[in-house]
């Protein structure tokens, strides 16, 4: 469930990790404040820290909204704070993975620029929303997620599931264990048009939908949970490139089926 104040125990499985990322939380919020002020609206975390059977995160997703833009002091210092998490909060710190978006971008359905990197834009968006819209979130500071967020369509949801493909396809041979577990993810998300699933939850389900590629799932889970990229495993590059050939051809059978 969303809430705001430090994060609950239901939201993360080891209390080694709980602390870690309640304290890199704490920091962060305590560092946007002294630096936007009257600008920060709210701050949301969501991704693999809020699911439960979550025993690994490489990450941490957050969207900062700001009522205004911020002044190029601001931006600065923003980039500063986020050196000195990666310092002080070491590994988590350097992986606060997120976007600075405005507030009137936040409420509506266009896919927003990150307000410290305008190049850079969250297509994910759709994904986004419909995590942080079905309580998949912890508020750090700010109202109700619904208050603020508009929920995706499934054009909109479809298209960035297409773009979260697009990206596995490209990266199988760089991140053989991350692209099979995302697959995982996809299938779940085509075949049961719920999009609000973790890696871990939807690894678990594929291994069942799909038990011919059980073992090659399991052994993406464990190079996954070790951090490793498992470039120099060839068997996973292998297998992940086979499951791959083979995820697209049954969400196309999905997406045929959903009619889009």
């Amino acid at each position: 469930p969303c809430g705001s104040g430090p994060i609950g125990s239901v939201l993360v499985g080891k209390v080694e990790l709980r602390r870690e990322i309640r304290d890199l939380c704490g920091a962060f919020v305590d560092g946007l404040q002294d630096i936007l002020r009257g600008k920060l609206f709210g701050v949301y975390i969501y991704g693999a820290v809020a699911f439960s059977e979550t025993e690994h995160t490489s990450d941490v997703d957050f969207h900062v909204i700001l009522s205004a833009a911020p002044s190029e002091s601001e931006r600065t210092a923003l980039l500063t704070l986020h050196d000195r998490l990666a310092r002080e909060f070491p590994p988590l710190g350097a992986e606060l993975d997120g976007y600075y978006i405005l507030l009137g971008d936040a409420r509506g359905s266009t896919p927003p620029r990150h307000l410290l990197f305008p190049h850079l834009v969250d297509d994910s968006w759709a994904l986004h929303r419909a995590h942080i819209l079905a309580s998949r979130c912890i508020v750090l500071r700010g109202p109700d997620p619904k208050t603020v967020y508009v929920a995706p369509t499934w054009a909109e949801v479809a298209d960035a599931l297409d773009g979260e493909l697009d990206y596995v396809v490209r990266h199988l041979e760089k991140y053989p264990a991350y692209c099979v577990l995302n697959l995982c993810r996809l299938l779940h998300s085509w075949e049961t048009r719920d999009v609000v699933t973790s890696k871990a939850a939807s690894a678990a389900w594929a291994r069942g939908r799909f038990p011919t590629w059980a073992a090659l799932i399991d052994r993406a889970v464990a190079a996954y949970a070790r951090c490793v990229p498992g470039t120099d495993d060839d068997a996973l590059v292998c297998g992940a490139a086979n499951f791959c050939a083979y995820a697209v051809r049954e969400i196309e059978v999905a997406r045929r089926r959903s009619g889009l």
